[in-house]
């Protein structure tokens, strides 16, 4: 019954007290900014926490609640071992198990979480690498990075903002493949939120706690950022987000790198062939031809939704490149399901 009131933001697990946590507990340096950013340097703490419903009276004595500790501990693990980030990188596109094992990078950030965001990004943009992508400018190809920067990060900031901190013995993990990078967190999407209305429905699972990140810089309370990932992951010509709830206890997201496309054409023979045809090429042709270059394949009909042209028009564009030898076809010109991949 109380996982039910949790999931329908009928009873907050972060309003919840903890009796086991003192005020000296808590981190004073965070504390001192969280006075200065709401322009009340020189009130008490006592004062500061309650005034933001952290600090609750029960039976005669006065508590520090759950999200006061997991915000603002100096050692959350203390309190709450598995506020953190696990992080595993596979050598490869598939986890393998007993002798097969792949895992090369297998690390935990704990921190509380107005710290474990930026700790986070930190840590993880060092471990991601950078990709050769076609500049739709100039027909150059160019150094991009893995995934737009946005995308991945405000993957992490979602997870940490809503996960379902009552699951105690849950916690957030970030794994890298070669191909994507996955975010899982604990906890089913909270409310009214779906897998399908994600871009456009906003619900809070802990309102408090993202207030004070709002206050911090680290999140933004409007539904903005889902709706720039999926944007942001379409100007790198990469697949869109795949959200999902497995088991229903967790939400992922996947981020798709197209890796296999990227890496075939760093090569300088392949730059100075593009930019030798470039010129010769319309404006949609162009747009064809940037967004093969960041694809092993695609399909006629997709370039029409995505150049938003007829297929007719696309039709027309892919014979011409053809000709010219700028792209090729992937099977035979009668196949339905025929596509098309840069010839270089």
């Amino acid at each position: 019954m109380r996982k039910l009131e949790y999931s329908k933001g009928a009873r907050h697990y972060e309003d919840e007290l903890n009796h086991d946590v003192k005020i000296s507990d808590l981190d004073a340096e965070l504390i001192k900014k969280y006075k200065d950013i709401l322009g009340s340097p020189n009130i008490s703490v006592e004062q500061l926490l309650s005034s933001r419903g952290f600090y609750k009276e029960w039976n005669g004595r006065k508590y520090l609640t759950n999200a006061a500790v997991l915000l603002f501990a100096k050692n959350v693990y203390q309190f709450y071992p598995n506020c953190r980030i696990r992080f595993i990188r596979y050598d490869g596109t598939t986890a393998g198990v007993g002798t097969q094992m792949n895992i090369i990078k297998d690390t935990n950030i704990e921190y509380p979480i107005l710290k474990i965001v930026e700790k986070a990004k930190k840590f993880i943009a060092a471990q991601l690498r950078e990709f050769t992508s076609l500049d739709s400018e100039t027909g150059n190809f160019k150094t991009v990075e893995e995934y737009p920067p946005f995308a991945w990060a405000e993957g992490i900031v979602n997870a940490v903002a809503h996960r379902e901190y009552a699951m105690e013995g849950k916690y957030i993990k970030v794994t890298m493949y070669d191909d994507r990078l996955e975010i899982e967190s604990p906890g089913k999407l909270p409310n009214i939120v779906t897998v399908d209305n994600i871009r456009t429905t906003n619900f809070s699972r802990n309102p408090r706690m993202a207030r004070v990140l709002a206050d911090f810089g680290i999140v933004k309370e409007l539904n903005e950022g889902v709706k720039r990932i999926y944007s942001d992951m379409e100007n790198y010509f990469l697949e869109a987000p795949e959200y999902s709830e497995p088991g229903g206890q967790t939400v992922k997201l996947v981020l798709k790198n197209n890796i296999i496309a990227r890496t075939a054409r760093q090569t300088e023979t392949a730059e100075k062939k593009m930019v030798e045809y470039w010129n010769k090429l319309d404006a949609v042709e162009k747009d064809i031809v940037t967004i093969m270059g960041s694809r092993s394949c695609i399909t006629a009909t997709e370039l029409s939704v995505m150049v938003s042209k007829t297929r007719r028009t696309i039709n027309k564009k892919l014979s011409h490149l053809l000709e010219i030898g700028v792209i090729k076809m992937n099977g035979n010109k009668h196949d339905p399901t025929l596509t098309y991949s840069l010839n270089i």
